[in-house]
């Protein structure tokens, strides 16, 4: 069974309510999948998973959230080599904010890249100026996430 790690960045609570409606989705489709919140690279690389997916809203400046900054800079800092890793990323923002609309979830992506993880789908951006409603945002684009890492 594959594993995926669902690491989550949140200021309000809305990123997590979008993890938690993946994870039901993930293990409904026969994934074995754990959400990752207030937590560090050791945390996440010691569940084993060769899927991570960066569940992540925009704060500051398009900055990632407090709660996920100890991830962030460990693996942006370190730049360990993820190469094994496939990742997707789904970025939360107000496009009102131009240059930093999902400003966080650009980070991770770069991140990742960095670290020479293999990125399965683009990165979906949901905009909180048009949908409150992120799980129906994400539901096709999480159709094709399942799709790509089904092997």
């Amino acid at each position: 069974m594959q594993k995926i790690a669902i690491i989550v960045g949140s200021v309000y609570g809305a990123a997590e309510e979008l993890a938690e409606t993946t994870l039901t989705r993930l293990r409904d489709a026969g994934f074995e999948a754990e959400i990752f919140v207030d937590t560090s690279l050791a945390d996440v690389q010691s569940f084993g998973a060769e899927y991570w997916l960066l569940i992540s809203s925009t704060t500051g400046a398009g900055d990632v959230p407090p709660n996920i900054e100890d991830f962030y800079f460990q693996t942006r800092d370190t730049v360990p080599n993820l190469s094994k890793i496939q990742y997707a990323i789904m970025a939360m923002g107000d496009s009102s904010y131009f240059d930093t609309f999902c400003g966080a979830g650009k980070a991770l992506d770069e991140m990742m890249q960095e670290s020479m993880a293999v990125k399965v789908l683009e990165t979906l951006e949901i905009d909180a100026c048009e949908t409150m409603d992120t799980a129906e945002a994400s539901a096709a684009w999480l159709d094709k996430y399942i799709t790509a890492i089904s092997v």
